[in-house]
């Protein structure tokens, strides 16, 4: 018998396993944070599905998400992003990843690292939902509200409230699985 999944995730095998593996699972490493972190940002006006089938090339294009290289990234290096197929080509999206790069520096240098900082914001603990139905999950709260505020002060781009929720669901900070699938209570 199969498990029950989540209603967002069904019928395409990369979604399952990144639903499966990754999605909800509380993530402390700051090096994950940050690939999630660019990830989001660049998934803005677009699906997640479309992300996760460029991953792979993501992680080849950005130096496997290493922020300390990407916040060295000079006009050669952008151009060539800028002209690879494999990811999104998208120059504010590209340019925002090397400046959140510095800025992820300087919250890791203000607070020891980005996940001490990040999740402060939850006491440390990922905050419970009861989703019936994926459908009902919010887009946004008065929380990623107030984080994306304060990302943007420190100078992050591409971190509104729907990218800073998405970004809490897929590391963890939240439990947005719906109350029947088989990962709520694993999660």
């Amino acid at each position: 018998m199969e498990n029950k999944r989540c209603g967002w995730c069904k019928g395409d095998s990369l979604y399952e396993a990144y639903h499966d593996e990754e999605w909800g699972v509380p993530v402390k490493d700051d090096a994950t944070l940050f690939e999630f972190l660019i990830l989001e940002t660049f998934q803005a006006g677009l699906s997640w599905i479309t992300i996760l089938r460029k991953r792979e090339n993501f992680r080849g294009a950005f130096d496997n998400f290493d922020y300390k290289i990407i916040v060295k990234y000079n006009d050669s290096k952008i151009q060539s992003l800028l002209q690879n197929e494999g990811i999104v080509r998208n120059k504010l999206k590209v340019n925002s990843a090397i400046s959140n790069a510095q800025a992820f520096m300087d919250v890791q240098d203000e607070f020891g690292s980005f996940s001490d900082y990040i999740w402060d914001f939850v006491d440390d603990k990922p905050i419970i939902n009861t989703i019936l139905n994926y459908k009902e999950a919010p887009a946004t709260t008065p929380l990623s509200d107030k984080i994306s505020k304060d990302l943007k002060k420190r100078g992050f781009k591409f971190v509104g409230s729907t990218i800073v929720y998405a970004f809490m669901q897929a590391t963890g900070m939240v439990n947005d699985h719906e109350l029947g699938c088989y990962r709520y209570r694993e999660v």
